[in-house]
């Protein structure tokens, strides 16, 4: 279980709940969603084994206070949210993990406060903040891949049509099975509790007009010396390896790996793959 650290102040007065697992360096964690509270993330494969990972739920979810102001839920008005943790914790350089819609926040952050990042770790990454086009091929590519397994043919069907801008019912639902490289029983539960600790109110602000600016996000990343991994799953029809491979080309120091046999959640799929890559990246990245 994770244990709650002292809550702290975000500038706009919001009281927000970081949570801590393991021992040793310190390891910030932003969650996907987007607007997800901290939980699925659990211990990220056994990496508390090796990191003491700090584990913020964002503001309106999880034990994180809801703002006042529901506008602050826009993603670039977080990252005051991270600086406020990083002071919180005492901490002149952080290493920064981010999964899935939490990557946005990340990057934003590290190109505004690129002496405050030692390692920036960007976790089968949403693209947004970087201006990153994924194809519908990049996705069913990803998707052919899993061709054969008994729910493949429905769940397709409805990638095919949710990348050809045609809607589908319970859309979501619909597509899961694409995001684990196993869909049993666990993995359903898995993705029954994430629904529930989901804010839709902030997700539907986070990316509201004005939130990203890639031009000039991309203009910054010059300055980011900083190591960057980023991971992607071979399955992953949310960031597919081949739109991931050229995001971590935007980076002056950055390491790609693709983790076989994984999809949206590679420390579930295959934990000490994860921990050896990301523990790796860790240790050896400066």
């Amino acid at each position: 279980m994770a244990t709650p650290l002292s809550t702290f102040t975000a500038p706009d007065g919001t009281r927000l709940a970081p949570h801590e697992r393991g021992a040793g360096p310190p390891l910030l964690c932003l969650p996907g969603g987007p607007m997800q509270s901290s939980a699925y993330l659990g211990d990220l494969g056994g990496l508390t084994a090796h990191r003491r990972l700090v584990l913020l739920d964002p503001r309106g979810t999880g034990a994180s206070a809801v703002p006042a102001d529901p506008a602050s839920y826009r993603c670039d008005r977080q990252v005051a949210d991270v600086e406020a943790l990083r002071e919180h914790l005492c901490l002149d350089r952080v290493d920064l993990l981010a999964h899935s819609a939490g990557a946005n926040l990340a990057l934003l952050y590290a190109t505004r406060h690129p002496d405050r990042v030692a390692r920036l770790l960007l976790i089968t990454p949403s693209v947004y903040a970087a201006g990153v086009q994924v194809t519908a091929e990049d996705r069913l590519s990803a998707a052919r891949l899993r061709r054969g397994e008994p729910w493949f043919e429905p769940a397709y069907e409805a990638l095919e049509s949710l990348t050809a801008g045609r809607p589908v019912t319970d859309a979501a639902q619909a597509v899961a099975p694409f995001y684990h490289s196993r869909w049993d029983d666990e993995a359903r539960a898995y993705d029954a509790a994430g629904d529930r600790t989901r804010n839709p109110e902030a997700a539907a602000a986070y990316g509201a007009e004005g939130a990203f600016d890639p031009p000039a996000t991309r203009a910054a990343l010059p300055s980011l010396r900083s190591p960057v991994l980023l991971l992607a799953g071979r399955t992953d029809v949310a960031a597919p390896p081949s739109a991931m491979e050229e995001y971590a080309a935007l980076f002056p120091k950055s390491e790609f790996r693709v983790q076989p046999d994984s999809g949206h959640f590679p420390w579930r799929d295959d934990p000490s793959a994860f921990t050896r890559v990301v523990e790796g990246f860790l240790g050896t990245s400066g």
